[in-house]
């Protein structure tokens, strides 16, 4: 994995992320709604991004652990890599709104959904940020294929630190997005719907898909 993937990754998450808020808008305008009358909802917003990332980077740490136990069989790590841009390009393509057909993906996602979701209703209504961070960390499980499309990088990163660092960055290209959807809830959730925002979400990720199969082709990406 080139050094230039965590920048990519990032910038994956940072445009990417509008899908993001589709997906985790209702729960980010709770927080909104229901944080500390008088008090700015900021440490609220915070700490349930900050649980959120965590939940990812510690995806990314067992996506990677197990790329790394197939990392003596370069065939099937040279696989995992074609799956990672694959999916990116795949992505890349759903966020343009071509096509639903990543939504199976998240619909496989809400097997594990289904069991966690329950735990979240423990910390709701939102008073404090004691309450965010496991909310945070609980609905960073939720099924969402730009998350998948992150995770496959991971799984071909062939290291678990690699991984974790994969995700974080991953987690914290879209940690601006939820924090303005949150602070600028209405005008935010505009701008992330706008064709303009989405065209750009979804050509930067096919774009780096497509890097991921050409350096593939080239005989680079699996540790180049």
């Amino acid at each position: 994995m080139p050094e230039t993937g965590f920048v990519a990754i990032f910038l994956v998450g940072l445009l990417g992320g509008t899908h993001c808020v589709g997906m985790c808008g209702g729960i980010v305008g709770a927080l909104s709604l229901q944080g500390p009358q008088g008090r700015p909802a900021m440490p609220v917003h915070l700490a349930y991004n900050l649980g959120r990332i965590a939940s990812y980077t510690a995806a990314g740490l067992l996506a990677g652990a197990l790329g790394q136990i197939a990392g003596e069989l370069l065939p099937l790590q040279r696989s995992l890599y074609l799956l990672a841009s694959l999916m990116l390009v795949a992505m890349g393509i759903y966020l343009l709104g071509l096509t639903q057909s990543l939504a199976w993906i998240e619909s496989r996602g809400q097997v594990i959904w289904r069991r966690i979701q329950p735990l979240t209703t423990r910390f709701l209504p939102v008073r404090g940020a004691a309450q965010a961070l496991p909310l945070g960390m609980l609905w960073g499980w939720l099924p969402c294929g730009l998350v998948y499309s992150a995770l496959t990088t991971a799984l071909a990163s062939g290291s678990a630190g690699k991984g974790a660092l994969l995700m974080l960055a991953f987690g914290l290209g879209t940690l601006p997005n939820l924090l303005l959807a949150g602070l600028l809830l209405t005008r935010f959730r505009r701008f992330a719907q706008a064709h303009a925002t989405r065209l750009a979400s979804g050509l930067l990720v096919f774009g780096y898909g497509l890097y991921g199969l050409f350096n593939l082709w080239r005989g680079q990406g699996v540790g180049g």
